[in-house]
């Protein structure tokens, strides 16, 4: 081998490592400037709600596969379990190596005894996921009236509540926003809420504004996109092709006191459920914040 030949291996391979280094130092400059890549997000299961009735043990494998760690539910005829029972359900989350961390719930029926089942697996949260739009400031005070009665029965079984929003409660009624209402009107100690941040924007407000507003008082996302050009209010798409600056919201989010991130989807156009939650999975572990 004579020497330019050497010389060329020796720069190849010091090219070759620098080039492998290279992400690392990319991520390491994104640490440095606070940013990282999102590392652990979850799925509300609602996004799957056609498939995975027919399914839930293998949809839900699916869902690990993709790289969620974390499952959000909602109350569906098998109830939030899927049929299995809370410890059953524990046991597979366990398996597939995924973590229960909220549901969805009719926070009017039997609510104690989720909150017991809930606890007894280590859920974090149970959720609201829609009271509806209301006519006056008392109605939506009476509603935060309500919220604290469910945040003392989660507090006592070691979880806490929370409220997830949808537009409705970012227009003003009786000229305030109900969203301050419900805020300003719920225990802190075992009321939190989950910004379903697609609604925020759909209601024509800034996500990033409230974030700062009420700063650890929202501890859950839904990070959803929305389709660019969008002129109805349910217009979601799959992450990264709509309209909504998520590195940018979640940074603010997570100097906020945001916790959880959950992924969801609820319109599809040229894909199925499946693929796009695995898109979506794709996108969020590319992202940075």
């Amino acid at each position: 081998m004579n020497y330019n030949r050497r010389a060329f291996l020796k720069l190849g391979g010091g090219f070759a490592a620098a080039m492998a280094l290279a992400p690392m130092a990319c991520n390491s400059a994104a640490k440095a400037m606070g940013k990282s890549p999102a590392g652990t997000f979850g799925l509300q299961l609602y996004t799957l709600r056609d498939d995975l009735p027919k399914d839930p043990k293998g949809v839900l494998k699916q869902v690990a596969s993709f790289g969620y760690k974390q499952i959000e539910g909602y109350e569906g005829q098998q109830g939030m379990f899927w049929g299995m029972g809370n410890t059953g359900f524990k046991e597979y989350m366990d398996e597939l190596g995924m973590s229960f961390i909220s549901s969805h719930c009719d926070i009017n029926k039997d609510f104690e005894k989720k909150a017991a089942e809930g606890a007894a697996i280590g859920m974090r949260y149970l959720i609201s996921p829609y009271v509806g739009p209301q006519k006056t400031a008392d109605d939506y005070k009476r509603i935060a009236d309500e919220f604290n009665k469910r945040g003392a029965i989660c507090k006592q079984n070691g979880m806490r509540f929370a409220y997830h929003n949808h537009d409705y409660t970012f227009k003003t009624a009786d000229g305030k926003f109900p969203q301050d209402i419900l805020m300003e009107n719920t225990d802190k100690d075992s009321v939190d809420f989950e910004m379903d941040i697609y609604w925020v924007v759909a209601a024509g407000q800034d996500p990033e504004t409230w974030l700062k507003k009420y700063k650890d008082r929202f501890r859950l996302c839904h990070v959803k996109d929305r389709t660019k050009g969008a002129t109805e209010a349910a217009d979601s798409c799959t992450l990264g092709e709509g309209s909504i600056d998520y590195g940018k919201i979640l940074t603010v989010a997570k100097a906020s006191g945001m916790q959880y991130y959950i992924v969801e989807q609820e319109k599809y156009t040229g894909t199925t459920p499946l693929k796009a939650v695995e898109d979506d999975a794709t996108y969020m572990k590319k992202l940075e914040f």
